[in-house]
């Protein structure tokens, strides 16, 4: 009497197994990406490249050396179409920081940039003289299994 009951069981275990089994879609989760991209008048392309080499890429660098982002990259447009930027400016990550992390890596960054909130909006409103922010994207990598 028990040996049919044992089976019923059995076979409705059997396909809740076929559904535990692992994913067939080939590919997992990378990293994000975020690209900004920029456009620049004419006669500031030396001025924005500048500011790129020294403050951008202190501040990128000094995230990268803290875990916070795994790399970045500057990319040129080198044929832009009316209305596109002329630069994308790509930073990588693996995880978002959470609300206390962003607040304890602000106050980190602004002493590590020795520039205050201020300053550093500032410095942004004279960039943004000849820079502007066209937009940005959020993407992330999809890696083959």
């Amino acid at each position: 009497m028990l040996a049919p009951v044992a089976l019923a069981a059995a076979t409705l275990t059997v396909p809740q197994v076929a559904l535990a089994q692992d994913s067939e879609w080939p590919m997992t989760s990378g990293e994000y990406v975020d690209v900004a991209g920029i456009s620049i008048d004419d006669g500031h392309g030396l001025d924005y490249a500048k500011f790129l080499a020294a403050t951008w890429r202190k501040g990128q660098e000094f995230a990268k050396s803290q875990g916070w982002i795994t790399g970045y990259e500057v990319m040129y447009n080198v044929h832009p179409r009316k209305g596109e930027p002329d630069v994308y400016l790509l930073t990588r990550f693996v995880k978002w920081a959470t609300p206390e992390e962003e607040e304890a890596r602000g106050k980190v960054y602004r002493a590590h940039m020795a520039m205050t909130e201020s300053q550093m909006q500032a410095a942004s409103a004279g960039r943004a003289e000849y820079r502007h922010v066209q937009g940005s994207m959020l993407l992330q990598v999809g890696k083959f299994k």
